[in-house]
C-alpha cells in the first residue's frame, strides 16, 4: 500500500490571472501532483470537470465570465473535489458563509503563496482520507455482495437438495476448493444450476 505522501493528486486551477496561476504553479510540491491544469473561467472549468477526473480545485475569486460562488457551489454537486478559494478580501464573508458547509477551504486576499499551499496540503490530507474510505466502502461492499450471493446459494441447497445450513455451508467451500475459485463464484454456480 502506497504511503499517503506517495499518492499523487490531480489539480485545476480556476483563475483569470495568469501571475496567480505562475505563483501557483512555482509553491507547488510537483511530486505530489499526477497533473496540474489550468482554465482562465468558469465555463471552461465546467467542461473540465465534466470530461476529467479531478481530486483538488483552488479557484481565484472573481472569474472573468462571472463572480464565481455559483461555480464552486456547483463543483460541490458535480464532483468529490476538495476546494480551495481565494477571494477579495470584500468577499470573504459571504463567500465563507456561503460554502463552509460544503467543506471548501476559503482564504481571502492578499494572501501568501506559502498560505495557500498550507490550504493546499491540509486538502490533500483530506482527499487521501477520503480515498481511504471509499476503498474501505468498495471493499465492504464487495464482501456484502459475496454474502448475499453465498446466502442465496444456501438457501437453494437448504430447499432443493435438503441439506442442513452447515452442511450447505461446507459444500460451498468445498465446491469452491474443488473448482479453484472463489466462494463467491462457486456459490454462482451453485445458483446457475439450482434455479
Amino acid at each position: 500500500m502506497p504511503k499517503m505522501e506517495d499518492i499523487q493528486h490531480s489539480l485545476l486551477i480556476v483563475s483569470s490571472s495568469e501571475q496567480f496561476e505562475t505563483l501557483i504553479r512555482k509553491g507547488l510540491p510537483l511530486r505530489r501532483f499526477s497533473s496540474v491544469e489550468c482554465c482562465k473561467n468558469s465555463a471552461s472549468a465546467r467542461r473540465f470537470i465534466l470530461e476529467r477526473y479531478v481530486d483538488l480545485v483552488i479557484v481565484n475569486l472573481p472569474l472573468q465570465d462571472e463572480p464565481g460562488l455559483d461555480f464552486v457551489l456547483d463543483i460541490s454537486e458535480q464532483c468529490n473535489a476538495s476546494v480551495l478559494i481565494v477571494t477579495p478580501s470584500d468577499m470573504f464573508e459571504e463567500v465563507l458563509d456561503r460554502v463552509t458547509d460544503k467543506g471548501m477551504l476559503v482564504i481571502p486576499r492578499p494572501v501568501s503563496v506559502n498560505r495557500i499551499i498550507q490550504g493546499l496540503r491540509l486538502l490533500i490530507a483530506v482527499q487521501n482520507r477520503y480515498h481511504r474510505f471509499e476503498r474501505e466502502l468498495a471493499s465492504v461492499r464487495e464482501k456484502t455482495e459475496e454474502l448475499r450471493i453465498v446466502s442465496r446459494a444456501k438457501i437453494l441447497l437448504v430447499q432443493k437438495r435438503g441439506l442442513s445450513e452447515d452442511d450447505a455451508h461446507r459444500f460451498i467451500g468445498k465446491f469452491a476448493m474443488d473448482c479453484g475459485v472463489s466462494r463467491k463464484i462457486a456459490a454462482e454456480r451453485i445458483i446457475e444450476d439450482l434455479e
